[in-house]
């Protein structure tokens, strides 16, 4: 599901029938197509009677700018504090009226905050064909929109990550006291268009006035000159140019340029090589995976194009799966999510010795150097390596291949710098505490791109260099994502171990 005209569309659901007049025409590009909605809404002790009316008032100017109907967009309505309660289902009502009539007879349960509770009913239940939901092949995008006032007293993370997972898309609406991080866990990526935080009730029914446009989902490409030579793609309030197949865009943003020879966009032969430690924990190798998956989304996996292979590591080394394994992104995503976790320590040198004595043979699906297919190695660790790194990240980056270390919590930078290729700073991401990633790569190199071998058994793209450096930029946003939700999960871990020390 893309998330893009849907993240277009929330911003319309936020737009109340108090925003200002649309100008002629601007009502038939508004309009929303088939969706299945359930809000999620905090009826905690917390919310303040004339708070919860202020919901009401939100859930009912909302449903009033949907195309309701059995064929159209169906809304279910659930709250929540310490239990969850089914208010009515995707199935129920099928007209604005019934559904605003349920709506006033809601009482509030007023007790606890089981955000985490209320998100796996939605998952289980809410969005079952049983209560409702069309089936996932009719490609009907299902929404869930959070209202809460609160911080959660259960875990969140990991269920909001098993629902996105399902097909869910997450909208976070944290009013007033709302713990900005919880907000950031349940949502769904990109989270600058998924979450948002409103100061006060009073404000809930005016929020989105200020981006209009963006609520309404205008198509930017029509609405302004973009200048893009081959096509333009509109998002909220925005937009950005795309090249056809076989050309890549230029700096300036706008035109494009032909990639000549073999292969249009370039192609890599790409390891990556996860770290399965104790340290790392089950919730954040979920994580791990995930970040391996979105990477898989950015390339053009084939036999004849991008090769992806996956290692894990803790006190030993197991091929997940080679170069020559899989021959699509779904075969790899698939394979990924079905990765065991090992435990147990953290052989960094080891891995890379399986890696370059392994992973990039012709036996596991490496092509021959002297096709001048980049081999790209990508090393994610969280903490001190128990072996020797240096002989075997010398030996990788010598035999050619372009070496990447991503480090988070107790990684050590010394050893990530001598994993990366150089010039290091553009090969290797560090943070201490979670909270920020600098950047793999920020000014590219002329001469990143493996040199010229003697054979002639496949014409090397001059875009490969391109490709390369677009993997890096891509990964990079990647990462950002991932450490955003470890930190997220880190911090609350060890908030709860501190309460168990304080308790003994």
């Amino acid at each position: 599901m893309k998330l893009l005209p849907v993240a277009a569309l929330l911003l319309l659901l936020l737009t109340t029938l108090e925003a200002r007049p649309k100008p002629a025409g601007l009502a038939l590009r508004c309009r929303t197509g088939p969706l299945d909605i359930v809000f999620v809404i905090d009826s905690s002790r917390s919310v303040r009677p004339f708070e919860f009316e202020t919901m009401r008032r939100f859930m009912i100017d909302i449903i009033g700018n949907l195309d309701v109907g059995p064929n159209a967009t169906r809304v279910g309505v659930i709250q929540y504090s310490s239990q969850v309660q089914n208010v009515f289902s995707l199935k129920t009502f099928f007209t604005r009226a019934d559904m605003e009539r349920a709506i006033n007879s809601i009482i509030p349960l007023a007790q606890g905050t089981m955000t985490g509770l209320a998100i796996q009913y939605v998952m289980n239940v809410a969005f079952t064909a049983q209560e409702g939901a069309r089936p996932p092949h009719k490609k009907i995008p299902r929404i869930a929109i959070i209202v809460t006032d609160g911080r959660p007293q259960d875990r969140v993370t990991e269920v909001a990550t098993q629902a996105r997972n399902a097909g869910i898309e997450i909208y976070a609406v944290g009013i007033q006291r709302a713990d900005m991080n919880s907000l950031r866990a349940m949502a769904s990526p990109p989270l600058e268009e998924h979450v948002f935080l409103v100061e006060s009730f009073e404000l809930i029914q005016q929020f989105g006035k200020q981006f209009q446009d963006k609520l309404c989902g205008v198509d930017m490409c029509v609405e302004q000159e973009h200048g893009c030579q081959h096509s333009c793609v509109s998002t909220p309030g925005s937009f950005y140019c795309e090249c056809n197949p076989g050309y890549r865009l230029n700096v300036d943003g706008k035109t494009c340029s032909r990639c000549w020879g073999v292969g249009g966009a370039g192609h890599v032969d790409l390891v990556m090589v996860i770290d399965g430690s104790k340290s790392v924990r089950p919730q954040n190798f979920e994580l791990v995976k995930q970040f391996v998956n979105r990477i898989v989304d950015l390339l053009d996996v084939s036999p004849h194009g991008t090769r992806v292979g996956l290692v894990q590591y803790s006190s030993r080394v197991r091929t997940e799966f080679p170069l020559n394994k899989y021959h699509s992104a779904d075969e790899i995503k698939k394979a990924v999510m079905d990765v065991e976790y090992m435990e147990k320590g953290t052989m960094t040198g080891l891995a890379l010795k399986h890696m370059v004595e392994h992973s990039f043979s012709e036996l596991e699906g490496a092509r021959p150097l002297s096709h001048n297919i980049p081999r790209i190695g990508l090393v994610f660790t969280d903490g001190r390596s128990q072996d020797d790194i240096s002989e075997w990240a010398r030996r990788a980056k010598e035999s050619g291949i372009v070496m990447f270390a991503v480090g988070v919590g107790k990684a050590v930078e010394e050893e990530l710098r001598a994993i990366a290729s150089e010039p290091v700073e553009q090969h290797f991401s560090y943070s201490a505490d979670f909270t920020t990633m600098t950047h793999l790569v920020e000014n590219f190199s002329l001469n990143i791109c493996p040199e010229e071998g003697k054979g002639h058994t496949e014409i090397r793209s001059p875009c490969e260099c391109e490709a390369l450096v677009q993997f890096q930029t891509n990964t990079v946003a990647i990462l950002q994502s991932l450490t955003e939700k470890i930190a997220q999960m880190t911090a609350r871990l060890e908030e709860l171990e501190k309460q168990i020390a304080n308790k003994k």
